[in-house]
């Protein structure tokens, strides 16, 4: 009985206002993550069995060859180019990729008996998850080679060694990717698997600096508030914006160490990663390295890029750092404490969980807005916006990053500036138990 008594203790205090509004918060926000990203996902899906395709060839088995890619689901739209750049061909077409049957493509196959070559062209926009999911393209090229595979065999002529080689691989792929105005001979699922490499990496690092600065901070309020000593640092004869200034700055400082920290160590991992060489099975041509390539398509982060990324991971962490300490001058033990970095953690796990598989800038109008409303996001993309050139983005993601420090700071102000510093609290529980006392 004293047992069933303890275990009821223990489950009030555990289970209150604040830790039942916290789950719901958190089950709202991830069911609404899903539903943007399952919408994302069906549209690219629906989008899955778009092809385009030139026909330079233009000959009757070329025909036959568009014919049963229609007959197999794939919707087919033919295209005619008069450019010959990679990059100006899909400007001109205002689509993302394009399969290119050259001139010579039958004679190659059916009277050379050798691989004729395909061309496929596209264009990279991000290097999210979703990326990979742009159209039908990647499938159709393997459907393509085992129509012609098939039609080969109906041909009905005697099979002799080098016809049995031609059956067996009856193209050869050249890919070339479109990044922005640049293009570069190496397939697009090479790119996109390296580069997202560091769109993974520093989402991670950000939010264990968010995660880090802002339960440091507001360990450090709650604790100085509930052992009474910062009611008697802010009475001693230092102004109170000194010592509001002297946490923010300590806290900054050392925010600021675990970033740099983690951006040399990052720097040295993508080095090592990027230095490779890649084989003629990635890149058409000359082998070269990773960096070689990513430099090339302009995906390589270069110093001014770190300085740029590491700017806004620092307005990143001066915003946690407001917002935290508003947050911790509400605790009023250590319990309540410890949840009160929720709210930052829900809202820093929306962006880092949509930059890991989407492009926010891909997505509705309304969901982006949302989405962009909340300042850690613009730090999540950064890395995106700086490889992608979307500097109109970047910089009006810096300018809102500073304005919503500055309100959180003159909030922070009036509330360390006053004596609401040592009465304030988000105890809830609290406060619903003082009314049903008052009213009995």
């Amino acid at each position: 009985m004293k047992f069933i008594n303890l275990l009821k203790k223990e489950l009030r205090e555990l289970i209150n206002a604040q830790m039942i509004i916290g789950l719901v918060v958190s089950m709202s926000l991830l069911v609404l993550i899903g539903g943007i990203m399952g919408d994302a996902i069906e549209d690219a899906v629906s989008n899955s069995g778009d092809v385009y395709i030139c026909d330079q060839d233009n000959t009757e088995f070329t025909k036959r060859v568009i014919e049963n890619l229609n007959a197999m689901g794939y919707n087919v739209n033919e295209k005619s180019v008069t450019k010959e750049d990679s990059v100006e061909i899909l400007e001109e077409l205002n689509i993302n990729s394009l399969i290119i049957i050259p001139k010579g493509f039958t004679e190659g196959i059916l009277k050379n008996n050798a691989a004729s070559e395909l061309e496929y062209i596209s264009r990279i926009k991000s290097t999210s998850a979703m990326a990979s999911l742009r159209d039908g393209s990647t499938s159709a090229i393997e459907s393509i080679k085992s129509i012609i595979s098939n039609l080969l065999m109906q041909e009905g002529y005697g099979l002799s060694e080098a016809d049995i080689t031609v059956l067996e691989n009856p193209v050869n792929l050249k890919e070339v990717t479109v990044v922005d105005k640049k293009s570069a001979n190496v397939s697009a699922s090479t790119i996109i698997g390296m580069a997202s490499t560091q769109g993974m990496i520093v989402p991670i690092v950000i939010f264990i600096l968010v995660m880090f600065t802002s339960q440091m901070i507001i360990s450090t309020i709650s604790t100085e508030k509930i052992d009474k000593t910062l009611e008697t640092l802010l009475s001693a004869p230092v102004s109170r914006l000194s010592v509001l200034g002297a946490k923010m700055l300590a806290a900054a400082i050392v925010a600021l160490i675990n970033a740099v920290a983690y951006m040399i160590a990052f720097s040295s991992y993508m080095s090592g990663m990027l230095g490779s060489t890649l084989d003629t099975t990635a890149v058409i041509g000359e082998a070269l390295t990773m960096s070689d390539i990513l430099k090339e398509l302009g995906l390589k982060l270069t110093a001014g890029g770190y300085i740029l990324l590491g700017l806004q991971m620092f307005m990143t962490i001066m915003i946690a750092l407001s917002v935290s300490l508003i947050l911790g001058a509400m605790a009023t033990d250590a319990k309540s404490a410890q949840t009160l970095v929720m709210p930052i953690m829900i809202f820093a796990m929306i962006p880092y969980m949509i930059s890991l598989f989407m492009d926010v800038n891909s997505m509705s109008n309304i969901v982006k807005i949302f989405v962009w409303l909340i300042p850690f996001t613009h730090t999540f993309t950064a890395i995106n916006n700086i490889m992608f050139g979307n500097w109109p983005v970047f910089w009006g993601g810096l300018a809102y990053q500073f304005v919503f420090f500055i309100v959180c700071m003159y909030f922070a102000l009036k509330l360390f500036t006053s004596d609401k510093i040592f009465t304030i609290s988000l105890n809830l529980g609290q406060k619903m138990k003082l009314k049903k006392v008052k009213k009995g």
